[in-house]
């Protein structure tokens, strides 16, 4: 409820007319009733046409607040129960693009599309269910009960024996529904778990021959879910049987007793047909207002994942009074730097420091898992250091704003992404207003153009989902262009020339050269005919510096380095590195 009400303040408004607008269509369902009383005793059996027509005059007047009440509240409902929902989904998205990679790692990324999306819709079926039925139910219990009152004391004794049953039921109903609701909510996310990862990697289900195993899978979530929510639907259908027994049970009583009345004249034929009309009012009000309590247990499991969001502070704050980076980038200097992932295991990086002036190309070699990727992701701050510091031109990064920092970074990252729509924009994600020269000049650098222009449209083609129409090559071309259109202050090449030939390698680190004399390159890799050319390279083993240096000196000085390039290069390309190597 707390989320509901933290978005409901802003709709005050629109709740306040869906309340009032409950008031008309109480009036239509419970006036009509009186007045047709009236006609009854006070016109039909008295043979006064006057009082009929006076009557009918006043029904029509209230049929026709009625129907306007009744199209104001399905309006408000609907007014209120969507706009709500999309601001869920809206603040939801927003604080995504807060958090820092340590947060999508806790919650998931299929997590975070069903909170977005599933969750965001639980929430609104309920809301449409609360405004239209929790706020009538009041209405028409006090009004119904005053009116009983009214036209029989003796047989509204009846209608209060009967009310604390069903006021029961409602009570069992809910706190039987809750568990399987839950069940029913963890079930769903997993179906749409395992549905994910079959979608995304379908090729790898394929290669490896297990479609059965996977659809014995989703097969096994699925009748776990069939199972919950067919425990659900006997649960609410059981419901209306056995409310209508009860109002049926009490109908009885009441014409029996009612008809006792009428013959000792205590009681009008016209005041036992709306006390009638009453009592179902009172009773239907009660059911619905049971079919929210239902529902409940859903939206509450589902309200409380995406409070779980709202309420996560990322790791990486954005300084409120921070600084503006502006202007070139002279140094960058990693200060007695060691990093852990936020999630826990052994230290990924220990004191480390290094510092790169403007103009040099650095490069990162190293075994698997030796903490190349993670340095470079500290520098525009998708992990924050956990002992040291990272610094642009003397000031820790941690006192810029985001923005300006990162718009001082072109990032090619070590997975290739693209979004769908054309070449040209996928290029322009890197800076949106560029030119169409700027996007041509981009894509030459990074040895694109050849391929743009051999497509159906040229920059115009259009990127299929997940780039299922380009290589894998073709894919980290264009996020190279993407961040060169940009031109930045620094550029860190994380692992992004290993799905290329070495001929387009050769091309375009030539091509880059001359694009990026400038500024700061910083470059991760796995090849060693990609590094050669750098100015220094930085040898990572088990998350710390042991080497740094040229191609040839660290050819002289570093075992790791020789380990790796003797498993890459033949033996004349290593007599380069002065025959060192036995």
């Amino acid at each position: 409820m707390r989320l509901i009400l933290h978005y409901l303040k802003r709709y005050k408004g629109w709740f306040v007319l869906d309340f009032l607008s409950v008031f008309g269509f109480a009036l239509a369902e419970l006036g009509l009733p009186t007045m047709v009383a009236e006609m009854i005793d006070g016109g039909i059996m008295q043979g006064d046409p006057a009082a009929i027509w006076q009557a009918g005059r006043v029904c029509a007047v209230i049929a026709v607040v009625g129907v306007a009440g009744t199209v104001l509240l399905g309006f408000c409902c609907a007014r209120l129960s969507t706009n709500i929902t999309a601001d869920i989904r809206e603040e939801v998205f927003r604080k995504a693009q807060t958090f820092s990679h340590a947060e999508f790692g806790k919650f998931g990324i299929a997590s975070m599309i069903t909170r977005t999306n599933n969750d965001a819709f639980q929430i609104q079926l309920f809301l449409n269910a609360l405004f239209r039925t929790a706020l009538m139910t009041p209405v028409m219990m006090c009004a119904s009960f005053i009116l009983t009152l009214r036209a029989s004391p003796r047989l509204s004794v009846i209608v209060i024996a009967t009310f604390p049953l069903i006021v029961l039921g409602v009570v069992l109903v809910s706190k039987w529904s809750r568990p399987v609701s839950e069940q029913q909510q963890t079930s769903q996310d997993n179906m749409n778990r395992i549905t994910r990862e079959n979608l995304t990697g379908v090729r790898v289900v394929r290669a490896f021959n297990n479609d059965a195993r996977e659809q014995a899978r989703f097969e096994a979530e699925n009748e776990r879910y069939t199972k919950a929510s067919r425990r659900m639907f006997k649960l609410m259908m059981m419901t209306q049987p056995v409310f209508f027994l009860v109002m049926n049970f009490a109908v009885c009583l009441i014409f029996w007793f009612g008809g006792h009345l009428l013959q000792l004249g205590q009681i009008e034929i016209g005041q036992l047909t709306a006390f009638m009309d009453y009592l179902f009012h009172a009773m239907f009000s009660i059911l619905m207002f049971s079919m929210v309590f239902m529902i409940y247990p859903k939206a509450a499991v589902s309200a409380r994942r995406i409070q779980a969001v709202l309420d996560t502070q990322p790791l990486v704050q954005d300084p409120k009074d921070g600084e503006t980076l502006s202007g070139p980038v002279e140094e960058i200097t990693f200060s007695h730097v060691s990093f852990t992932y936020p999630e826990g295991g052994g230290e990924i990086l220990h004191d480390i420091s290094l510092s790169i002036r403007r103009g040099e190309t650095v490069a990162f070699v190293g075994s698997t898992g030796s903490g190349k990727s993670a340095l470079v992701s500290l520098l525009p701050r998708f992990y924050d250091v956990t002992k040291g510091s990272v610094r642009v031109n003397g000031t820790d990064v941690r006192q810029f704003h985001l923005q300006s920092l990162r718009r001082a970074i072109g990032f090619v990252p070590q997975k290739a992404f693209l979004f769908s729509g054309t070449i040209a924009d996928n290029i322009r994600f890197g800076k949106e207003d560029a030119t169409d020269e700027e996007v041509v000049h981009a894509a030459e650098v990074a040895q694109a153009e050849d391929f743009i222009r051999a497509k159906p449209g040229g920059f115009a083609a259009p990127i299929a989902e997940n780039a299922a129409n380009v290589s894998g090559g073709q894919r980290q071309r264009l996020s190279i262009a993407r961040a060169l259109v940009r031109k930045p202050a620094v550029y860190v090449f994380d692992d992004s020339f290993s799905a290329l030939d070495f001929q387009t390698d050769l091309n375009l680190r030539r091509a880059l050269r001359k694009e990026t004399g400038d500024a700061i390159v910083l470059i991760v890799a796995q090849r060693i005919s990609t590094v050669m050319d750098a100015d220094r390279i930085f040898v990572l083993d088990h998350g710390s510096i042991v080497g740094q240096g040229r191609h040839e000196e660290l050819l002289d000085t570093c075992p790791v380095y020789r380990e790796i390039a003797a498993s890459q290069l033949n033996t004349a390309e290593l007599a380069g590195g002065k025959g060192v190597l036995s």
